[in-house]
């Protein structure tokens, strides 16, 4: 088989969850634990750091990975969903999976797997550890998947442990209330391995105090560390004040960044106690350079500066609030947005909070949980929100464009898959 052909093998033998939702969730850890014990054990064969949390989780895991880099360790990254290809998925050193492996490792192991009909992520996470076992990494940046406590990444006993923070999503499959999430999610924290917690509410700190308690871990709440003075924001991200690595320029942009940079100075930090080599230089130099280094894309994402147009990734509650906080800071003649949702989403909840004052172009991704743009509008008009209907992004951000002058704001988002959709053909 081609690599093409390889991967779409992947998405009909085991429909990703990102594709098809709940049907694409497999609970537990058994399969994961055969494919595993198949392979070797590959995740034995390096040192792990183990990320967690409902939004926050790929700027940390990115930074994370473009700092160690430039400490001069090897580093393999696990990260998900994917924007554009597949292996953008399984990175070493910021560069993906080669097509070759991937084709391989299927051509090698499908008579094992098959038959075992794990799941998209599953075999995504057993092909990721073995790739970073072969390629022998000096640590690898391991993102959970969905929750944590059954997620398939929860094999691993890491040098540490990170929960950025908790909001509402996947309430299906965590729970409906914040405790119940933090339940879930605090299932990463393992005996003897000290935990960084991001932030915290007044319904999960006492979850994550009571299971680090229960295994002997250590815990740090970085919001009561606050290595973070001050950050101002940048024409390009924001300067970060520190008490610990001194002046920083970091490049990602989006005030949900100050949150995240603060619990990663927690993590470091730690990383430091454990004895990782981290200087102020590299770190520095990891978080003026994250994309570049890691090829992190979908994060407040400029992609056109007259009229300027920004995309974000961010598509449930925790996320949504940030871009209309960042949103209501930016200067603007007209708001337009090219908006998009998956329909297992808290949807009402998220049309409330969005700006009344904006156009909207409504459309929907390529995939098979999107909502019909039609039926988003209809939904939306309910909220005071108005627009018209696309049936692709391209034309809807096309269309936003031709009504657009130079002064104008235009941003697309509501959903990973429509920045997916997106990039996508930003690139062809």
């Amino acid at each position: 088989m081609s690599y093409d052909e390889t991967v779409t093998y992947l998405f009909n033998c085991a429909p990703p969850f990102q594709q098809i939702g709940g049907a694409g969730y497999k609970e537990g850890l058994s399969t994961t634990i055969a494919l595993d014990n198949h392979l070797g054990n590959p995740h034995r064969k390096f040192r792990t750091i183990h990320i967690a949390g409902t939004n926050g989780k790929g700027s940390t895991s990115h930074t994370l990975a473009a700092i160690l880099m430039e400490c001069g360790y090897k580093v393999g990254l696990y990260t998900s969903p994917h924007l554009i290809d597949f292996r953008e998925r399984i990175k070493v050193n910021g560069v993906m999976a080669s097509e070759e492996y991937v084709i391989e490792f299927v051509k090698k192991h499908k008579n094992f797997f098959e038959p075992l009909q794990p799941s998209f992520f599953e075999l995504t996470t057993a092909m990721a550890f073995n790739y970073f076992a072969e390629q022998k990494v000096d640590v690898a940046i391991i993102e959970v998947g969905l929750g944590g406590r059954l997620d398939c990444t929860n094999i691993i006993t890491p040098e540490l442990s990170v929960i950025t923070n908790i909001s509402p999503d996947h309430t299906q499959f965590l729970g409906n209330t914040l405790a119940a999430i933090a339940s879930e999610k605090a299932g990463i924290i393992k005996q003897g391995i000290p935990v960084v917690i991001g932030e915290t509410a007044p319904e999960t700190k006492p979850v994550f105090t009571e299971r680090a308690k229960e295994v002997g871990a250590e815990i740090i709440f970085a919001e009561e560390e606050q290595l973070l003075i001050s950050a101002t924001p940048t024409t390009t991200g924001y300067e970060y004040h520190t008490g610990i690595f001194g002046t920083i320029d970091g490049e990602l942009a989006g005030s949900y960044q100050i949150k995240n940079c603060n619990t990663l100075l927690s993590a470091l930090k730690q990383l430091q106690k454990k004895g990782f080599a981290i200087t102020a230089d590299s770190v520095r130099k990891g978080f003026t350079n994250v994309c570049t280094l890691t090829g992190f894309m979908g994060r407040w994402q400029k992609i056109a500066e007259s009229p300027r147009t920004i995309c974000d990734a961010g598509h449930n509650i925790g996320g949504i609030r940030y871009i209309v906080e960042q949103l209501s800071k930016e200067k603007y003649e007209t708001l337009r947005i090219v908006f998009g949702m998956v329909s297992d989403k808290d949807i009402t909840t998220i049309l409330g909070m969005m700006p009344p004052n904006a156009l909207y172009y409504f459309t929907q991704a390529s995939i098979k949980r999107a909502m019909p743009a039609k039926e988003l509008q209809e939904k939306a008009l309910s909220f005071g929100l108005k627009g018209s209907c696309y049936p692709t992004v391209k034309e809807a951000l096309q269309k936003a464009r031709e009504e657009s002058c130079n002064n104008d704001f235009i941003f697309i988002g509501g959903s990973c898959f429509i920045v997916a959709d997106l990039l996508a053909s930003l690139k062809k």
